[in-house]
């Protein structure tokens, strides 16, 4: 009895020194033993095919990131919201509420913004003109590329519901310096997803605002080259953007019956956003002619 009290009492110290010598409160401490089982958890949900079973538990796993976030705030947990919060949005609530959407993209993207602005530079330079703010970029390293990826990405998702406020055309600029920025550093993270990004940026805007259906076709092929064309959200962004820019309906119709056609498990690694970019291409192919 003696002895199970002194190991108790032994465990308990030698647990407030690691948490002193880590210099972490115990909540903190307590957050980060959950992160393996949250990587887990992500695997889980990335191999699930059952889009529905995931849309309805979704909801409650972002609250609690959200709760996590509140008690002890780190990159991880950060960046884990700000995907969590943008792929709920983009695959569930865009299409029925935009206003809605866009709120979630705006909170995905601070998120990620909250890691970046731990770089003095970034932080001072973020409310500049884009040629004074771009030059901050070059201070970050290729560590920094999840969170200038989300951030990017998630900025550029809200600026397109919001396009008709003026203002928000001032942001454009940047978003593709920090998407170019993430190519220069790791062009293949994420499957390549800056590319995939970066083709739909150049096949949606016009001319005048740095638009380019040249542009548009390189860096959807570099995209899917680096995902083996696995990823099928790249191939639904490239019927979207660019067969719509050049007006190649037969194209179009192919790239999304090719989607569709897709069989499960296929990549199984990102079985729920294929089997979403599905459902998304379904809806497309349903509205063909009102593109073309």
């Amino acid at each position: 009895m003696v002895e199970n009290k002194a190991g108790a009492l032994y465990l308990s110290i030698l647990v407030v020194l690691v948490v002193l010598l880590c210099g972490c409160s115990p909540r903190a401490v307590l957050v980060r033993s959950m992160e393996p089982i949250m990587e887990d958890m992500n695997r889980s949900i990335n191999r699930n095919t059952d889009v529905d079973l995931v849309r309805d538990a979704m909801p409650a796993s972002l609250i609690q990131l959200d709760g996590l976030i509140e008690a002890s705030p780190n990159t991880a947990l950060l960046l884990k919201a700000s995907e969590g919060y943008f792929g709920y949005a983009f695959a569930f609530v865009e299409d029925q509420d935009k206003e809605r959407a866009s709120a979630m993209y705006l909170k995905a993207r601070d998120y990620a913004l909250r890691i970046l602005m731990n770089n003095e530079d970034f932080r001072n330079r973020l409310s500049k003109p884009v040629h004074e703010f771009s030059p901050s970029l070059t201070s970050f390293t290729r560590s920094d590329v999840p969170a200038l990826y989300w951030c990017a990405n998630t900025w550029l998702a809200w600026i397109s519901l919001n396009l008709k406020n003026p203002a928000v055309l001032m942001d454009v600029p940047k978003v593709e310096a920090m998407l170019l920025r993430v190519i220069e550093l790791d062009e293949t993270y994420y499957y390549g997803s800056a590319h995939a990004a970066l083709g739909a940026f150049y096949a949606a805007q016009p001319p005048t605002l740095g638009g380019s259906p040249t542009k548009a076709q390189q860096h959807f092929s570099k995209a899917f080259e680096i995902s083996q064309a696995k990823i099928l959200f790249v191939h639904l962004l490239y019927a979207q953007f660019y067969t719509y820019q050049v007006q190649d309906r037969e194209l179009f119709v192919k790239t999304l019956q090719e989607v569709i056609d897709t069989p499960v498990n296929y990549f199984p690694e990102m079985n729920f956003a294929n089997e979403v970019a599905k459902r998304k291409a379904r809806v497309l192919l349903k509205h063909v002619d009102e593109y073309f």
